[in-house]
């Protein structure tokens, strides 16, 4: 199952990248432009680190589902995107709103985002890992 998850996690990975550039790069840059004052210069962000940061967090997503959630199909992988997603979005976005003079359409979007781009994550490991099996004689521990 160890492989899955690490295939699983580059999926979501690049997945998570590509939204994240379209939604990010492109479709809120206006707004991200009307609120330059709360944003680092362009050339002091840490794009390395962003993308690091991602990949640790979509191996933490496909690790939850995949070791501890139980059992694995598309349905349950959507049910759990949904929840996390829902979860993450509201801290990220509506959370974020709390404590910084951002708009609140900003906050809904990244609310949005994030429930859409986790609810994604739990179909694609739903779709990708697979109840372990194991072999007469074998424990499963």
């Amino acid at each position: 199952m160890f492989k899955q998850t690490l295939l699983a996690t580059v999926i979501v990975f690049i997945a998570w990248s590509a939204m994240d550039f379209l939604v990010h790069g492109m479709l809120l840059q206006s707004v991200y432009q009307e609120t330059a004052f709360l944003w680092r210069p362009e050339d002091q962000m840490h794009a390395l680190l962003m993308s690091a940061v991602t990949l640790l967090f979509s191996f933490c997503v496909v690790s939850v589902y995949s070791y501890f959630i139980v059992p694995k199909s598309v349905a349950t992988g959507l049910k759990y995107g949904l929840t996390l997603g829902v979860g993450v979005g509201a801290v990220t976005g509506i959370g974020s709103f709390c404590y910084m003079p951002i708009p609140l359409y900003l906050a809904g979007a990244w609310f949005g985002v994030n429930l859409v781009e986790i609810t994604l994550a739990g179909i694609i490991v739903g779709y990708m890992v697979k109840e372990p099996t194991t072999q007469i004689g074998e424990s499963s521990f």
